[in-house]
Order: C-alpha cells, then sequence, then structure tokens
C-alpha cells in the first residue's frame, strides 16, 4: 500500500509529462494555421520544452538530492501550470515559446523524480519492476496525446486543453506533496557543490561516458524530436492521411513507444543472463532504428503504418543506456551519471526538433496552406540519420576503453 501511495502520484506527474510533450504532433494543424507559423517556428516552439528541460537536469540533481522529490517535483509541477496557461492564452511566438519552456522546466523532474523517490522507499528488488511501470505510465501519457486529444478538440480547442493541462497540473502538484512521505534525516543525502561538481568532472572526462554518449544522444534526439512532433505532419503532408487518421497512427506509434519500453527491458534482462551485455542490446537496437528511418527518407508511403510501428518500438533502445551507463560508475554516481546523459540528450532534442524545422522552411511551403514540402522531409530526417550513423561509428572505432 505504502509502494502504490509513491508510485501513484509520480505516475501521474509522468503521465502528464509526457502527454504535454507530445500533443503538438496532433495540434500542430491548428498552431500552423491559426497563428501563421512556418515549420521553423513549429520546431522552435515545441522544442523549447527539451531546452528548459535540459538545462533544468544538472541542478535538479542537486535539489532533489538536498530537499527530496516530494517537495521539489511539487514545486516544479507549478511552473508546469503556469506554462501551461501562458501557452492557452499566448498570442505570439515569444509567450508561446515561453510558454513551453515553462512547461519543460516544471516537467523536468517528473522523471528522475519518481527515480529518486523509489530508491528512498522501494525494497531494492522491486525497483526495475517499478522504474518499468514509472516509463510505462509515460508511455501512456504518449498515447493520450493520440487521438483522445483528438476527439478532444471536437469539444474544445488547442487553447482549452492547456488551460486543463493547467488545473491538471496544480492538482498532482497537490497529490505529491500531501500524500507522498517526507524525507527523513536518514534517507536524506547532502552532497556539497564541491563534490556534485567534482563527480561531474569525474563522468565528464570518463572515456566510456564519451564512447557511449554519442549515440545514445544522437538516436534519442531524433526520437524524441520526431515522436513528439514531427511523426504528425510527416504522416499528414508525405504520406498524404486525413487529420482522423494521423491521429491513429500516432496512437499505434505511442503503443509500439510503451511495447518497445517493456520489450526492449524484457529483452535485455533475458539476455543479461545469458552473458549478453545491456549497452550491447542497446547498440543493436539503434542500429535497427537507424536502418528503419532508410525507408522513411526514401518516402515508401504504402509500408509507412509499419514502418512508423518499428519507428516507436526501436526508438526505445537508446533507454537501455541509462540503465548501462551508471554501472561503470561507483553506485552513490548513479542520479549524477544520468542526469549528466539528460543534459545532451534533451539539448539534442532541442536542437533537432527545431534543426529539423529549419531544414523543411528550406523548401516552399506545400500545395495546401500549413503543410510542408515532401523533400523538406526527406533533406531533414537524412540529416538525423547521418548524425546516427556518425555516432555509430564514433562507438565502434573509439577503441580508448572497452564496454
Amino acid at each position: 500500500m505504502k509502494i502504490l501511495k509513491i508510485f501513484i502520484p509520480f505516475a501521474f506527474g509522468y503521465f502528464l509529462s509526457y502527454l504535454m510533450r507530445v500533443v503538438n504532433a496532433v495540434i500542430a494543424p491548428n498552431l500552423v494555421v491559426e497563428l501563421e507559423l512556418t515549420a521553423a517556428d513549429l520546431g522552435l516552439l515545441t522544442s523549447a520544452n527539451f531546452l528548459a528541460f535540459s538545462a533544468a537536469q544538472l541542478p535538479l540533481g542537486v535539489l532533489l538530492d538536498r530537499f527530496g522529490p516530494r517537495l521539489i517535483e511539487a514545486l516544479l509541477l507549478l511552473f508546469a501550470a503556469s506554462g501551461a496557461f501562458l501557452f492557452a492564452n499566448a498570442q505570439s511566438m515569444p509567450e508561446l515559446i515561453t510558454g513551453r519552456a515553462l512547461i519543460g522546466l516544471g516537467t523536468s523532474a517528473c522523471l528522475m523524480g519518481a527515480f529518486k523517490a523509489y530508491l528512498m522507499w522501494v525494497p531494492s528488488k522491486k525497483i526495475p519492476l517499478i522504474n518499468g511501470l514509472q516509463m510505462t505510465a509515460g508511455g501512456l501519457g504518449a498515447v493520450t496525446g493520440t487521438v483522445p486529444m483528438e476527439l478532444a478538440l471536437t469539444i474544445t480547442d488547442w487553447r482549452g486543453l492547456f488551460v486543463g493541462f493547467g488545473f491538471i497540473a496544480i492538482f498532482i502538484s497537490l497529490i505529491i506533496y500531501l500524500a507522498v512521505p517526507q524525507q527523513s534525516a536518514t534517507n536524506r543525502t547532502i552532497p556539497s557543490l564541491t563534490d556534485q561538481f567534482g563527480g561531474l568532472v569525474k563522468i565528464y572526462t570518463n572515456p566510456i561516458f564519451w564512447r557511449i554518449a554519442p549515440i545514445t544522444i544522437a538516436s534519442q534526439s531524433m526520437f524524441l524530436g520526431t515522436q513528439s512532433l514531427w511523426a504528425g505532419p510527416w504522416l499528414s503532408d508525405v504520406a498524404g492521411l486525413d487529420r482522423d487518421v494521423v491521429a491513429h497512427y500516432l496512437l499505434i506509434i505511442a503503443i509500439a513507444m510503451v511495447g518497445g519500453f517493456l520489450g526492449m527491458g524484457t529483452v535485455a534482462n533475458q539476455l543479461e543472463k545469458w552473458g549478453i551485455k545491456t549497452i550491447t542490446v542497446s547498440i543493436g537496437g539503434m542500429i535497427i532504428f537507424a536502418l528503419i528511418q532508410l525507408p522513411i527518407i526514401f518516402l515508401w508511403i504504402d509500408l509507412a503504418l509499419p514502418l512508423w510501428i518499428a519507428f516507436g518500438f526501436f526508438g526505445t533502445a537508446g533507454i537501455l543506456s541509462y540503465a548501462s551507463l551508471p554501472l561503470y560508475f561507483p553506485s552513490e554516481m548513479a542520479g549524477r551519471v544520468i542526469t549528466a546523459l539528460n543534459v545532451f540528450t534533451f539539448g539534442g532534442a532541442f536542437a533537432a526538433q527545431w534543426g529539423m524545422g529549419l531544414i523543411i522552411n528550406l523548401w516552399p511551403n506545400y500545395d495546401i496552406v500549413g503543410s510542408y514540402d515532401p523533400s523538406g522531409y526527406q533533406a531533414a530526417f537524412a540529416l538525423m540519420l547521418a548524425i546516427q550513423l556518425a555516432g555509430l561509428a564514433w562507438f565502434f572505432f573509439f577503441r580508448k576503453t572497452k564496454v
């Protein structure tokens, strides 16, 4: 019962975090038409979430250790609520970007805070299961950000959705603060700033980190940037699907992502028993993920659904790096290893999402208002694939250290 009292509030927080992250893929046509946005504008305002999320990661680790996940996540969710309200009432690009950035800042603790809480209060043998369930809660948020949001738009508009998100964020903040136990003195770790900085220096100067990080960042940047925005416009502009069909496809992709979270972790756990390291499974999955992007680049629209299902499933392979990379460092540094990687992953997602918009915008708008030329998508996706291939090459040829 105590585990549920801790898990449910944090699971709802991550659910909302993922929902607000991906919903722009559905409401993108509304934003483009109503506010006359270019592809670059759309990419920038959506990716502001990732930029703020990335910037928060390193100080977040210190705050979670000093004050505990209960207080920090409850407080930050109020920032997410203010961002949702601002976004809902925005009339200009600066207001939209500020709103999305506040949402990113406000949801920055929804995963790391939960992981910290589970380490504090959940028996160690149950940590893998409850961490997997936490990721699944986020996946369900991504699922809700598709067809259910499209249906919600028949009742309200995109502004009404974000007003609702704001009130939900306040509600979850209260639930976390009231329901989650306070951090006891025996559970509290208060490392000095010097120790925190020294740990980060050790991480960022470790060759193992720099062998694994580039491909993980490249793969996750492509996946996060595309799944949370550009998948929807691609299905509309390139595959020529109607809006309701696009929403259903996004739903299936999100379900595939949930399957990836569960399936890739299960496979890695089983293969680990046979002596195959988790990082090997992660790299194999990222190679498959890269190969899947080739037919998408070549516009194999007749295979759009199976390709994007595979995209959703294997796009989660990079997450396994978050389980394997901390194993090469002392256990007390695990949180800092994850946040050290998160800084680059979500910073990369910001650059990827906005950069893809800039590239797509290089081609004139297509023959329908609010749509973009398929050639722009080809160029953007090809560049992202090239970056992933460079990351894979670095992993295989960087021989200063073994993993």
